[in-house]
């Protein structure tokens, strides 16, 4: 289904991207910026998981949503990375790693699935695992503060957003080498 709940909020997720990034540009003061825009990747972060919660337990799925979902999380992610570098708190290595990766995984997974070897390339859990770092890693960056007092969100944001782009590249080789038989069937 083109609209359902959860197709809604997978939209959610790509209506939040200019609004994040549009954050940025309001005269107000940074702390409140930051703030703003980290509970807003948090709130539309976290309709990841219920969207596709909600899809289960209603009943909803659909490839079209299957489509959107994976579609919506790299563009917000790639995104507040994009961003992040503007506000000098990303090196714009991991950016190119990040977004580097999301395009080639993408591309190749498109191929796998038009030679019909789609469940080799399949969302696997170091995928997951990266995608988690990354979405901790992010709201943290986008804080830029102590946290309760206690945590410099940009130090740990920083080393997160590295291990993030570390297990960007696993994932990617991890996939890369799933693809490798077929690649190396249809190279002949």
């Amino acid at each position: 289904m083109f609209f359902n709940i959860p197709t809604i909020m997978t939209w959610a997720r790509i209506v939040a991207i200019p609004l994040i990034v549009g954050v940025f540009y309001l005269p107000i003061e940074p702390a409140s910026r930051n703030l703003i825009a980290t509970v807003m990747f948090v709130v539309f972060a976290a309709t990841d998981w219920l969207d596709g919660y909600l899809a289960r337990k209603l009943n909803m799925v659909s490839s079209f949503g299957a489509f959107l979902d994976p579609v919506a999380d790299k563009f917000l992610v790639c995104a507040c990375v994009l961003v992040l570098v503007h506000l000098g708190r990303a090196d714009v290595f991991v950016a190119l790693i990040i977004i580097g990766r999301e395009i080639a995984i993408s591309a190749l997974r498109e191929w796998m699935a038009q030679i019909g070897a789609a469940k080799s390339v399949a969302v696997h859990m170091i995928g997951k695992l990266k995608t988690v770092v990354q979405m901790v890693a992010i709201p943290f960056l986008l804080y830029d503060g102590m946290l309760l007092g206690l945590i410099d969100t940009r130090v740990w944001g920083v080393w997160l957003i590295w291990i993030a782009a570390v297990m960007t590249v696993w994932s990617m080789v991890y996939y890369l080498q799933k693809a490798l038989p077929e690649i190396r069937a249809r190279a002949r």
